[in-house]
C-alpha cells in the first residue's frame, strides 16, 4: 500500500451505527426465532364467522368422543356376556333350568341371552297348546329369535350413524371456515393501500386453523366408526349363528317328542 493511500483512508470519516440499531435487530430476532404459535390467540383474534365453525367442529368433536368412550364400553360389555353365556349353554345344562336362570333374575337381559330367552319362551308356549305341530311350534321359535335379534343389533348401532355424519361433514365444516378467513382476510386487503406478507398472514392462519380442527375432529371419528362398525358386524354374525344352532336343538326335539 502506498503512502497516499494510507493517508486517504486516514482522513476518510467513519460512520457508526446507531446504538439503537444493535438492539433492535437482537429483538427482531430473538422474536422470530422464540416466539411460539399460541392457538388460543389466534381463536380469540379470528373473525366471528371463523370462531362460531370452530366452537361447532369442538362441539362435534366432544360429542364424538363421548360416543366412541361409551360405545366401546357397549361392545366389551356385549362380547363378555355372550363369551359367559355361550360357555353356560354349551356345558350341558338342561334348557328349561337356563331359561329359568334368565327370567329369574333381577336384570334386563341381552345379547346371547336375550335371543335364547325369546326363542325358548315362544317355544314352550306353543308347545303348551294343542293341535300345533313341531313344525309349528319351531317357525314360532325362530320368529320370536329373529325379532330379537334385530333389536339387539340395532342396539348395537345405536349412535353410530351420528359419529359416521360427524367424521365425514366436520372437514367441510371446516373447509367452510377457511373460505371464511380468507374472505375476511381479501377484504380487509382491499381497504388497505399497500398489501404486505404482514397484512396477510393472521387471515390466512386462522382460516388454516380451522381446517386443522375439522381434520382433528373427522379422523378420530371415522377411526372409531369403521372400528366399531366391524365390532356389530362380528357380534350380529355371532348371534345369528347361535339362532341356527339353537333352532337345530329345538328341532331335535321336536323330533324325539313326534
Amino acid at each position: 500500500m502506498s503512502l497516499a493511500t494510507a493517508l486517504i483512508l486516514a482522513a476518510a470519516p467513519v460512520t457508526e451505527l446507531p446504538v439503537e440499531a444493535v438492539p433492535a435487530a437482537t429483538e427482531a430476532a430473538a422474536a422470530s426465532s422464540g416466539a411460539g404459535l399460541s392457538y388460543l390467540q389466534l381463536m380469540l383474534h379470528a373473525s366471528l364467522p371463523v370462531q362460531l365453525i370452530v366452537l361447532l367442529l369442538l362441539l362435534g368433536s366432544v360429542l364424538s368422543w363421548v360416543i366412541i368412550f361409551r360405545k366401546n364400553r357397549v361392545y366389551s360389555k356385549a362380547t363378555d356376556e355372550a363369551d359367559e353365556f355361550e360357555s353356560r349353554f354349551w356345558s350341558g345344562v338342561d334348557l328349561t333350568q337356563l331359561y329359568r336362570s334368565a327370567t329369574d333374575r333381577n336384570r334386563v337381559v341381552s345379547g346371547l341371552e336375550a335371543i335364547f330367552e325369546a326363542g325358548f319362551r315362544e317355544f314352550a308356549r306353543l308347545r303348551q297348546k294343542k293341535g300345533l305341530d313341531g313344525r309349528t311350534q319351531l317357525e314360532g321359535a325362530q320368529r320370536a329369535m329373529r325379532a330379537t335379534f334385530a333389536r339387539e343389533v340395532d342396539r348395537l348401532e345405536h349412535n353410530l350413524e351420528l359419529l359416521a355424519n360427524i367424521g365425514s361433514t366436520a372437514p367441510y365444516v371446516g373447509l367452510v371456515g377457511t373460505v371464511f378467513g380468507i374472505m375476511v382476510t381479501m377484504h380487509g386487503l382491499s381497504t388497505e393501500q399497500s398489501a404486505s406478507i404482514a397484512a396477510v398472514a393472521p387471515g390466512i392462519s386462522e382460516a388454516l386453523f380451522a381446517t386443522a380442527i375439522g381434520l382433528f375432529v373427522a379422523i378420530p371419528a371415522v377411526w372409531a366408526y369403521n372400528r366399531f362398525a366391524t365390532r356389530v358386524e362380528r357380534l350380529s354374525v355371532r348371534y345369528e349363528s347361535f339362532a341356527e344352532e339353537f333352532s337345530s336343538i329345538l328341532q331335535r326335539q321336536t323330533h324325539i317328542e313326534e
